[in-house]
């Protein structure tokens, strides 16, 4: 499965720069989508740059070095597993590295068709890292970070797979010209890689047959050419015709012109090849690290805005809802303010009310009680004072005779237990019973009672 949801491939060439737009489908890409960029202008940010939807949708820029700067070199290695493979390819840098291996970075392919079953054909792709660094300078200043670098001669080579022995030779599109691939196929098998480069001016078809003739001959002393070489171009028509005429002179020989495979078919290639890496970059890691530092970066940033942002649009609606608030606070308290003469009017009224209310309630709960006490009160009895304190707390008094000591808890008794629709008079858990008193020829008497609910009575 794909490693990222969307791949962009860059192509820097002479005249503009191509880009290419892929979507990962499980082990195949779709899309292709090419724009071109004039030179000297920005590449569209919203296409390469990365958001917050790389975190869940991952997004891969993949840069093509420019083939002229690169080494390339063909090895044949026993098959064995990536580590191995990769084990014994390092052990290698050494001898087939024209610059020392402190100072390069490289990567390798392994070709679809080998020369045995035992036996795997590499393409190793060894570029210089300060020139490296300088082409990634060039991208950041065009604001394109790249995830990985390739070589869309790889792709190129991997097109010719089966398409026949000899020389097959791709000029690359560089200024002045002069410049091409040679890779030399025996038996269906891709054996070396060469690059040619031709001074400007006349002479350039004999310079070409001496640089191919050396070729020719270590070809042949390690036995992989057998003459004679067909000879192959693979172009544009305009190029292939210029490359035809300086063989044609040079050789005397049949020159075979063939269309070359179109650029989006081979940045498909690539962006095939990215969804499994082979675990060799040509990217230094440390851009690697910068690179995702500074996504990180960006996403905190970006986060501290929205955030920033979040927090301005809260004020602001903090801001009108008080606004708002106190305009209505301001009308309920011009409402208040003139209510307030009326209102102060009306607590008077009401306190007017609850006095002259009280004082009724007072005056028919002593008329009551002295009502139920004269119904109650027995003929041997003498009532002398008679008290209603609070409009609830009766207090009677009086004097009788001695042998009517009986009567009186007998009368007591009764104003305890009068009714009124059901419910006491008096409050059965309160009142003072009589207390008789020896008072020369009689009794004198007092006992008190409790309304049970004063301000009930009528």
């Amino acid at each position: 499965m794909a490693r990222w949801k969307f791949c962009n491939l860059l192509q820097i060439g002479p005249d503009a720069r191509r880009l290419w737009q892929f979507e990962a489908k499980g082990a195949n890409v779709v899309g292709g989508r090419e724009q071109r960029v004039a030179n000297g202008e920005p590449i569209p940010p919203r296409v390469v740059s990365k958001t917050w939807s790389a975190l869940w949708q991952p997004r891969l820029n993949v840069a093509w070095l420019p083939s002229e700067n690169v080494f390339f070199r063909v090895l044949e290695l026993p098959r064995s597993n990536p580590d191995e493979l990769r084990a014994m390819l390092e052990l290698q840098l050494e001898k087939i590295s024209p610059i020392p291996v402190t100072q390069i970075v490289w990567t390798y392919h392994i070709m679809s068709k080998s020369a045995s079953d035992s036996l795997v054909t590499l393409v190793v792709v060894i570029a210089s890292r300060s020139w490296v660094e300088e082409f990634l300078g060039r991208l950041e200043q065009d604001g394109f970070l790249s995830d990985l670098l390739d070589v869309l001669m790889v792709d190129q080579l991997e097109a010719l797979s089966g398409a026949g022995d000899g020389a097959w030779i791709i000029p690359l599109a560089t200024e002045g010209g002069g410049k091409a691939l040679v890779s030399w196929w025996q038996g269906g098998v891709l054996r070396g890689i060469n690059l040619v480069n031709l001074p400007p001016g006349a002479g350039r078809a004999m310079e070409l047959k001496n640089q191919l003739t050396h070729m020719v001959w270590s070809g042949e002393l390690e036995g992989w050419i057998a003459a004679p070489v067909q000879w192959n171009v693979i172009s544009d028509p305009v190029t292939a015709a210029e490359w035809q005429g300086w063989l044609r002179e040079g050789f005397k020989e049949p020159v075979s012109v063939v269309a070359a495979t179109p650029l989006a078919d081979l940045a498909a290639g690539t962006a095939r090849r990215a969804i499994v890496p082979n675990g060799a970059p040509l990217l230094p890691p440390e851009h690697t690290a910068r690179y995702h530092q500074q996504f990180v970066d960006r996403l905190w940033l970006h986060g501290l805005g929205y955030a920033g942002l979040l927090y301005a649009i809260s004020l602001v609606i903090y801001f009108c809802a008080v606004a708002v608030l106190e305009y209505r606070t301001t009308g309920v308290e011009t409402q208040v303010a003139g209510l307030a003469p009326a209102y102060t009017n009306s607590l008077q009224l009401t306190a007017q009310f609850n006095v002259l209310s009280e004082r009724q309630e007072l005056k028919f709960a002593a008329l009551d009680c002295w009502n139920q006490v004269a119904q109650q009160l027995p003929a041997t009895l003498t009532l002398q004072r008679f008290s209603l304190a609070d409009g609830r707390h009766l207090t009677l008094s009086g004097t009788t005779s001695q042998d009517q000591v009986d009567t009186l808890f007998n009368f007591y008794s009764t104003l305890q237990k009068l009714q009124r629709n059901g419910q006491f008079i008096f409050d059965q858990q309160k009142g003072t019973p009589p207390s008789p008193r020896l008072t020369g020829n009689s009794e004198s008497w007092n006992f008190s009672l409790d309304l049970q609910n004063a301000e009930a009575e009528p």
